[in-house]
């Protein structure tokens, strides 16, 4: 039987080098991929309820298929999840299960099991071996790729966590069959801040093939994920611990992880916040670099295209400067945010409280109109 298309990209850090495997049915094969890049001992998977009832048994008996002990952890689903608390018990569980310094966690499911499983995997006996088996397109795209790792607290997300490279990432196009519309957009919004940050051609690909993404067309799929990984290593690559290139990456997460805050973890989908964040980042630069309204136009365009139009949402100004305050890419006090500046060029601002405080009174008091911008 003829394999499945597949295509691997590879992503160079100086603390390792490893693949990230994009194609259908790698799910199944995952014991047969793992083998000879992780050790030989317990196999832990850590999934979630939805995606255990779709995935799990095929993982664990490729697994077992290969004569890998393998051992199941299942958290509930959502943002609520990638907490101090559950990272504790999937903890007691690597000792419960057997899992030594020739284990491996598999992180199998989204975003949020991807943080967990990685954050656990990078603190138990101060570092196990992980996989990365993303099966939303948000996590193939972006979050299963440079080896950030973390929990939330209350205080804010991702104030928890380790840098810890993967050995392996398997990218199923074929598990994003199964995703609701709303996840799909998550995931396409992450694409387009792939395509914004990297220019041209890529985003002008998205900007060609935006209906066929939203058709789910499984070759521009695939080809989709390709390239954003394509983009993201690179950017892993030559900055690994977010010093530098790599924090371009936050563009559009300020605001958004302050609306996540507010609104309260679950009730507003990442990408959908990340979207509200890209917007006002946009405003923002059009006033503090003096960036043309064409190209905020043309970033509009694309997040509609790709499903993502604007929402009105009535947030107080000062609890979300309170949450950009507390957010760990503040420095000093100072809020910061990635300003696009034109396709492919950004910076990072230092933004007055004062300055912030106005512009979020006119984001949440009216819905963005896209012909205003034009003119």
């Amino acid at each position: 039987m003829n394999a499945e298309p597949r295509e691997s990209v590879t992503v160079r850090t100086p603390s390792s080098a490893y693949d990230v495997v994009v194609g259908e049915g790698l799910l199944e094969r995952t014991g047969e991929l793992v083998s000879g890049v992780v050790g030989k001992g317990v196999a832990l998977i850590v999934s979630d309820e939805h995606v255990d009832a779709l995935y799990t048994s095929r993982v664990r008996s490729s697994l077992e298929e290969v004569g890998r002990t393998a051992s199941v952890v299942v958290v509930p689903p959502g943002e609520r999840s990638k907490s101090w608390e559950t990272a504790g018990r999937v903890l007691e569980q690597c000792v419960t299960r057997g899992l030594d310094r020739e284990g491996t966690v598999l992180a199998l499911g989204g975003g949020v099991v991807g943080d967990l499983g990685g954050f656990c995997a990078a603190t138990y006996m101060r570092g196990v071996s992980y996989v990365q088996l993303p099966t939303t397109l948000l996590a193939q795209v972006d979050s299963s790729v440079g080896g950030k790792t973390a929990v939330d607290l209350e205080a804010g997300k991702n104030l928890v966590g380790a840098f810890w490279q993967p050995q392996l990432v398997l990218a199923d196009t074929g598990a994003l069959t199964t995703l609701p519309d709303s996840e799909w957009t998550c995931g396409l919004v992450e694409v387009a801040k792939a395509g914004v940050l990297d220019g041209e051609p890529l985003l002008g690909w998205l900007e060609g093939h935006a209906d066929a993404l939203m058709d789910r067309d499984a070759d521009v799929v695939r080809d989709a994920v390709v390239r954003a990984v394509r983009f993201k290593a690179a950017v892993v690559s030559d900055d690994e611990r977010e010093s530098g290139p790599r924090e371009s990456l936050n563009l559009g997460h300020t605001l958004g992880h302050a609306i996540e805050r507010v609104l309260g973890y679950g009730a507003v989908a990442h990408g959908e916040a990340v979207a509200d964040g890209m917007r006002f980042a946009a405003a923002l630069a059009e006033e503090l670099d003096g960036v043309g309204p064409a190209w905020r136009a043309r970033q509009e365009r694309l997040l509609e295209a790709l499903g993502s139009p604007p929402v009105r949402r009535e947030l107080e100004p000062v609890r979300l400067l309170e949450a950009m305050r507390a957010d760990k890419k503040a420095r000093g006090g100072a809020v910061r945010f990635v300003l696009s500046t034109g396709p492919g060029s950004w910076e990072v601002r230092a933004v007055a409280d004062e300055d912030l405080l106005r512009h979020l009174a006119v984001w949440t008091e009216t819905t963005s109109r896209i012909e205003e911008w034009s003119t």
